[in-house]
């Protein structure tokens, strides 16, 4: 069976790092299967995504210490993910349906690249048949209120025994803690309409309608401490007009957050984001 290996690489912009780091792969007869750049020219950042075909007769363990002595001589910042290993994504959930569905749905047909749906938390019960309908285990936590240590050290006790690699906030309704949030750095994923900050609370588009707004959307992001303000992954919107009335706004906004939110989380597990502070490169495949 074919082996790859992909490399996410983040360094100063400077000459000759593409020659340099292509340079490294050939020189060690490693078929380079695709190689996706891009420079910052404001800041003076450059990125890469190289996807290598590797031998049978070469271990992780030699490329990646030989890929090191690289890094540490051009100060390469960079993550390596291999193919064949399965990624266990954990949804957690309240009581709205429409974003787990697709990602179940997603999950089953192979269309996560290289991940798969293993496990459901809810901090109601509501969704658990909907888990069940994909064989899926699915667990409730409840809790009193947003940041409650004892309901969210239930849930990381979970995440570790079911050896998840990325939780995905599936329109979970409460907000976690830093604590939380730092154990998992870049491995949280959220959805929220693009509202925000304008409408914020409960009840959004029923407030957009009242204010008239021309344009919806959702917005998929990696959660950080600060609320709904980490690095974006992934965006989308639609055009409305004064017809449109608030129930339609809510349809066509969970329509727009599943599409984002699965967008979103097949980039993370097809190892195609890098992030840069507050900000993401995402690339094609």
């Amino acid at each position: 069976m074919t082996r790859n290996a992909v490399f996410l690489i983040r360094t100063a912009d400077r000459k000759g790092l593409v020659a340099q780091i292509t340079g490294f792969f050939a020189c060690r007869d490693l078929n380079i299967l695709s190689c996706r750049q891009y420079t910052d020219v404001l800041e003076q950042k450059y990125y890469m995504r190289i996807a290598v075909e590797l031998p049978a007769g070469l271990t992780k363990a030699e490329l990646e210490s030989e890929f090191a002595k690289l890094a540490a001589e051009l100060e390469l910042s960079y993550s390596v993910h291999y193919s064949g290993e399965v990624q266990n994504v954990a949804v957690m959930v309240s009581k709205t349906s429409h974003c787990l569905y697709d990602l179940l749905t997603n999950s089953e047909e192979n269309l996560l690249g290289g991940g798969r749906v293993t496990l459901v938390i809810g901090n109601h019960p509501e969704l658990e048949e909907v888990a069940e309908k994909f064989r899926v285990p699915f667990y409730c936590c409840p809790l009193k209120e947003s940041g409650d240590e004892k309901q969210e050290a239930q849930v990381m006790d979970l995440l570790e025994r079911h050896r998840i690699d990325l939780v995905v906030l599936a329109r979970y309704m409460r907000v976690l803690s830093d604590n939380f949030i730092s154990r998992y750095p870049e491995r949280i994923i959220n959805i929220h309409h693009a509202f925000l900050p304008a409408f914020m609370g409960g009840n959004p588009y029923q407030r957009a309608w009242e204010r008239g707004v021309k344009m919806i959307g959702a917005t998929a992001h990696y959660a950080t401490a600060d609320l709904d303000e980490g690095p974006i992954i992934e965006q989308d919107v639609e055009r409305i007009t004064h017809e449109s009335l608030p129930e339609e706004l809510r349809q066509r906004g969970r329509d727009i957050e599943r599409r984002v939110l699965t967008r979103a989380v097949r980039a993370h597990l097809e190892h195609r984001v890098i992030t840069s502070g507050r900000r993401t490169i995402v690339f094609s495949v």
